[in-house]
């Protein structure tokens, strides 16, 4: 592999302005999310995810100028420099290195694969050759050489992280580990300053060059792990996709943290909190251990530094061998001899062994630092489909969680509230029976949560339109059940929490 990388140095006119011209080159070509799938169709387009180009390659066989940057930057294939020249601009590229001559023919440096952001824009994210789909072993395969430094593009963790991750407009935001620079990307769209850090001085180049490429503003850039590159500065938000996966050893700098079993993002999650300003968020992806004799729900809590409230979610669940095997496959050790590969997979086992591990989680982790005596924790199993994005979803999980801190049962009763939005209910019994064994209230967006509930919950819940306080609305079903309008005040508040506090119902403020 190739160690070069191109140049594009914002500080530079000359550099800004080739960089521009490679840019609206790309655009004129409809080199974008869209001009691909339209170019390539579904089925091919699917298949480059799964590293298979052969689809690909056939839809690229004409010269027009989208099938040549097809096969230069994402299938890296070498093209007659006559042809590239009327792709793009041939000399400015040459210049800054995002192309090499080989005898009559130019071939890229690097992969750069178009990605829509999330208003409509038109984005490159750059990486290393053979890295932007399919893992490290890459849609044709790379070479050894510096493979520990390699940088990867666009994955489904990281777009993950970017759906999860909250959007309000923010004055200093941190990308920790920032890889290809897709986080720094996205929140150089709602923030004022970006800093974006990583151990590996090569993903600062690509990350610099992903966001020159997609014009977005340039990021302040530093070297080093974890929060050793900023000192004592505060965000008021912190994203990071950490190399969180669970490994004998540290490999390769992209997936291997070097800290034993899931101390990273223990250490990351623990350490966010004096980096956050009041009222910021830290987001990550993480991976954690279940461990013999331990509650991973108990263990999750205690790292959650104090003065920080936290969403965690479990998304998924691996048994160790399960996990071993995706990251054997992940380095390609799976094409190494077979004693060689059972000699690696063994390692693997034996690390999990010595710590007791019996299988891995997988999820976000969301904390808020809001500095109250009795934060509020949710850690909780998701595995369900979710709409994304979910950032906005995110920001209203904690603001319910601050109503319900300061809401005894008196002022809940005296509140109004409102059945969010795509709430459907359902009725679940046999066939003619006169009525429902139970009834379900489901959410078609967001986390699309579903939960049952009583006569009495489903008939509360039908009717907040925002226009009762909740008191007089349960007295109105006590009158038409027949029950003691006491009694029920007294035993639904918890119900009223529960469907608040999983978003099926909004508070609805004074002023409204």
């Amino acid at each position: 592999m190739s160690t070069h990388l191109p140049t594009a140095d914002d500080r530079d006119p000359d550099s800004s302005a080739r960089t521009e011209r490679l840019r609206q080159a790309l655009l004129a070509a409809d080199f974008t999310a869209d001009g691909l799938l339209d170019l390539l169709g579904a089925p091919a387009y699917a298949a480059l995810a799964r590293s298979e180009t052969v689809p690909a390659l056939r839809a690229t066989r004409g010269d027009g100028p989208l099938e040549t940057l097809v096969r230069l930057f994402l299938l890296q294939r070498p093209v007659a420099e006559r042809r590239a020249a009327a792709a793009l601009p041939v000399a400015d590229c040459l210049a800054d290195g995002w192309l090499v001559r080989d005898g009559d023919e130019v071939r890229a440096t690097v992969d750069v694969r178009p990605y829509g952001g999330p208003e409509g824009q038109d984005w490159w994210i750059v990486s290393d050759l053979g890295c932007a789909v399919g893992g490290a072993g890459g849609i044709r395969g790379v070479g050894e050489t510096d493979r520990a430094q390699l940088v990867l593009g666009v994955g489904g963790a990281s777009t993950t992280l970017a759906g999860i991750t909250a959007r309000t407009p923010v004055a200093r935001a941190l990308d920790l580990g920032t890889g290809s620079g897709i986080q720094a990307l996205h929140a150089a769209q709602h923030a004022t300053r970006v800093t974006a850090t990583d151990l590996n001085p090569r993903a600062l180049r690509i990350a610099a060059l992903t966001l020159a490429l997609s014009g977005a503003a340039p990021a302040d850039l530093r070297e080093g792990s974890l929060f050793a590159p900023v000192g004592e500065e505060t965000y008021d938000l912190i994203v990071s996709n950490p190399p969180f996966v669970i490994s004998p050893g540290a490999r390769l700098t992209y997936r291997d943290g070097g800290m034993g079993g899931d101390d990273l993002c223990r250490t990351l999650v623990q350490q966010s909190a004096a980096h956050l300003a009041d009222g910021g968020y830290c987001q990550l992806l993480a991976n954690w251990q279940h461990v013999e004799g331990e509650e991973w729900h108990d263990r999750l809590r205690s790292w959650v530094p104090s003065g920080c409230d936290a969403w965690i979610v479990q998304r998924e669940v691996q048994d160790i061998t399960q996990y071993a095997e995706l990251w054997l496959r992940d380095a390609g050790d799976h094409r190494a001899g077979g004693e060689e590969y059972a000699a690696r997979y063994d390692a693997w086992l034996d690390e999990f062994e010595a710590r007791k591990t019996k299988a891995v989680g997988f999820g976000w982790i969301t904390l808020r630092k809001s500095g109250a005596d009795s934060p509020s924790i949710t850690v909780e199993e998701w595995p369900h489909p979710v709409e994304q994005p979910l950032g906005e979803s995110v920001v209203r999980h904690f603001e319910r969680q601050d109503y319900l801190r300061v809401t005894d049962d008196a002022a809940l009763l005296a509140g109004r509230f409102r059945l969010a939005d795509e709430v459907v209910q359902e009725q679940v019994g046999l066939p003619g029976s006169e009525d429902p064994e139970h009834v379900v209230l489901r959410q078609n967006r967001g986390m699309r949560r579903a939960t049952k509930v009583d006569t009495v919950g489903a008939g509360f819940a039908g009717v907040c339109d925002g226009s009762l306080p909740a008191g007089r609305i349960l007295d109105a079903i006590a009158q038409l059940v027949g029950e003691d309008p006491v009694l029920l005040r007294d035993r639904t508040p918890a119900s009223i929490r529960m469907l608040i506090e999983q978003g099926f119902l909004e508070p609805v403020a004074a002023e409204d």
